[in-house]
């Protein structure tokens, strides 16, 4: 349970980390980090660190198509986290 631990808690800071670097490249107006790697964190499991970064530096929270599929994983992923809980506990 200890490595599931730090696998979501490296994931989270990555996904953090990397929601704050393509603020900054956008407010320079550098290269940018593409969405699929940003929902693809968001995906594996760095959904609090990336949507924190996302309400701190108020990044992506205006553009539609990005947050639609945010909360689509975000939905998969509490919908995944129930089943699992719920399968779990009644047998078959």
């Amino acid at each position: 349970m200890d490595i599931l631990l730090y696998y979501f808690l490296i994931l989270n800071v990555i996904g953090f980390l990397l929601t704050v670097f393509d603020k900054q490249q956008a407010k320079s107006h550098k290269q940018r980090i593409p969405e699929t790697t940003l929902l693809t964190f968001v995906f594996f499991g760095g959904t609090v660190g990336s949507g924190l970064a996302m309400l701190l530096f108020r990044h992506k929270t205006s553009k539609n198509s990005y947050l639609l599929k945010f909360w689509l994983i975000v939905i998969l992923q509490i919908l995944a986290t129930f089943g699992w809980f719920y399968a779990k506990t009644v047998s078959f």
